[in-house]
């Protein structure tokens, strides 16, 4: 019977069923497995989020190797060991399989490929204490020997992360082409599975830090279809979930986008990733700060930061957006002050020139905004130009040069048209009916901030459709009218319901009913015709 479950085991683990393989395999006599068996168990139970049953089969497979004095192996064993524990908090675990690997491969003649798996080892550990030139050394180091033996799985893991790193000097193009390479080996079945999962999302990573959204999304569609051809497959779907709703996001489906963090944190809880749990919660905050449920985005920035997950550049946005400008302008002077590498500023740049324009800084946000024009140009990445087009524009109509600021708004429309984000286009859309109106382009104004309002109405982003209000509604309001009363009779004016209103202006139906109360009284008129009349008479419509 035990012969059965181990053959029915090894086809189960061919065929890529992993649940099945590791049914049989946790049915059978442990000591009937050979060493091989229990590699490919911990494989099997790693896919599946399975992190003690990973942890107890690579420690068998170690020992048994051991035993067969196979110190390839062995090392073999000790890195996914160091892996596993790094990725589940265990740096102490981590650091010693680190050292037993190390010690293996100094006792050992020759010069095999497991010296690639030691190398990858060190270049994590100068990672981690901020030495990226020793890291690039021995992950150049780890892809030269992979090449040498051609082993796939070590050419592909280095490969990547000589990407990642190039990326992190601010070498483009090398970073791209070496990510491209690795993923060609992904793509043609070269690798092992958990080889193939770690490279799938590194490199999408890499491509999401400098907003190269096309090779996002074409890699994160190729990841899709490789874990659903996983029957069971857990581990890499909570990625696989985290970059779906960052597209999304960009794309306005935040609804959607939500639902997709959602389920990446519950897949990484399952495989206890904390640290990624604070990712999804990062982009869950980012999306409801957008739609102005303020409450929920500081609370998700707050689990964030609770999983080991900077809230930063998001939570100084969100303060800035609820008039802490101080907190903000505190928080993004200290970020900028670290200095950090080119793919770092670039994810910090653009909140930094929104919140030093807000807090009257605009000499320092013409700095920053210079900075990201250069990044963008080095990078070629098209958000990233649309972003710098953007930030100029925004620093130069901040200066009081609006004229100035219409060839980079409109520059950055249609680079953003292009990406796919009508978030920023209507923020751009918005910008330009401001630099419009400055140059006395009213009609012009008019329509560009209609445009705005109307995609942030659709998006459901409340505060940005606030912002429109105010800039559409009269210097001069009649009645004494707010902006958001305006705003409400022109949409009554228009022969929208109340339900209709609601939904225009992501407001409750109580709350439009009592806006409409208010304007009643201030008008001194008891019904939607006779103030839609008066909304005709004083021009509001």
């Amino acid at each position: 019977m035990a012969d059965v479950e181990l053959e029915q085991a090894r086809a189960a683990f061919d065929r890529g069923e992993w649940d099945v393989a590791f049914e049989n395999w946790s049915a059978a006599d442990t000591g009937a497995l050979t060493a091989a068996d229990l590699e490919d168990l911990a494989t099997t139970a790693e896919l599946l989020g399975r992190h003690d049953e990973t942890v107890r089969a690579l420690q068998s497979a170690f020992l048994r190797r051991q035993q067969e004095e196979d110190p390839a192996r062995s090392v073999t064993c000790a890195f996914r060991l160091a892996m596993t524990a790094a990725s589940h908090g265990e740096p102490s675990m981590s650091a010693g399989w680190t050292s037993r690997a190390e010690q293996l491969v100094a006792e050992a003649d020759g010069d095999g490929p497991e010296r690639a798996w030691v190398a990858l080892l060190r270049m994590f550990r100068a990672l981690g204490s901020g030495d990226y030139a020793g890291a690039a050394t021995a992950a150049d180091e780890a892809a030269e020997i992979g090449h040498r033996h051609h082993d796939a799985d070590v050419i592909a893991f280095a490969q990547c992360a000589r990407g990642r790193l190039a990326l992190y000097a601010g070498r483009v193009t090398e970073g791209l082409a070496l990510l491209d390479e690795a993923m060609v080996r992904v793509l043609t079945g070269e690798l092992s599975p958990v080889i193939a999962g770690e490279v799938y999302c590194t490199a999408i990573e890499g491509c999401q830090e400098i907003s190269d959204l096309a090779r996002v999304a074409e890699w994160t569609s190729a990841l899709e279809r490789w874990c659903a051809a996983q029957p069971g497959l857990l581990a890499f779907t909570g990625q696989c979930a985290v970059h779906r709703g960052q597209l999304m996001r960009v794309r306005g489906q935040w609804a959607a986008a939500l639902e997709e963090f959602e389920l990446a944190a519950e897949r990484y809880r399952q495989v206890s990733a904390s640290d990624a749990v604070g990712l999804a919660a990062y982009e869950a905050g980012e999306v409801h700060r957008l739609t102005g449920d303020w409450e929920r985005a500081d609370a998700a920035y707050q689990v964030a930061a609770d999983h080991g997950f900077d809230p930063q550049p998001g939570l100084a946005l969100l303060w800035s957006a609820r008039d802490q400008p101080d907190a903000a302008r505190g928080v993004i002077d200290r970020l900028m002050a670290q200095g950090g590498g080119p793919v770092q500023r670039c994810r910090l740049l653009p909140a930094a020139i929104e919140v030093l324009v807000a807090a009257g800084d605009v000499e320092r946000a013409q700095e920053a905004a210079g900075e990201l024009d250069s990044l963008a140009t080095a990078f070629g990445c098209l958000p990233l130009e649309a972003a710098a087009a953007q930030a100029s524009g925004t620093v130069e109509l901040a200066a009081g040069d609006a004229l100035g600021a219409l060839p980079y708004l409109r520059k950055a429309h249609q680079l953003w048209t292009r990406a796919g984000s009508p978030y920023e286009c209507a923020r751009v859309q918005a910008l330009m009916g401001r630099a419009l109106a400055a140059v006395g382009d009213a009609q012009s104004s008019r329509r560009e901030l209609e445009a705005a309002r109307s995609t942030f109405r659709r998006l459901g982003a409340r505060p940005a459709v606030e912002e429109i209000a105010v800039l559409l509604a009269p210097e001069d309001l009649p009645a004494g009218l707010t902006a958001r009363e305006v705003e409400v009779l022109r949409l009554v004016a228009t022969g929208r319901s109340n339900a209709q209103i609601a939904t225009d202006l992501v407001l409750s139906e109580k709350t439009v009913a009592r806006h409409l109360s208010n304007i009643f009284t201030k008008l001194d008129v008891g019904s939607r015709t006779a103030a839609t009349a008066f909304a005709f008479t004083h021009g509001l419509v």
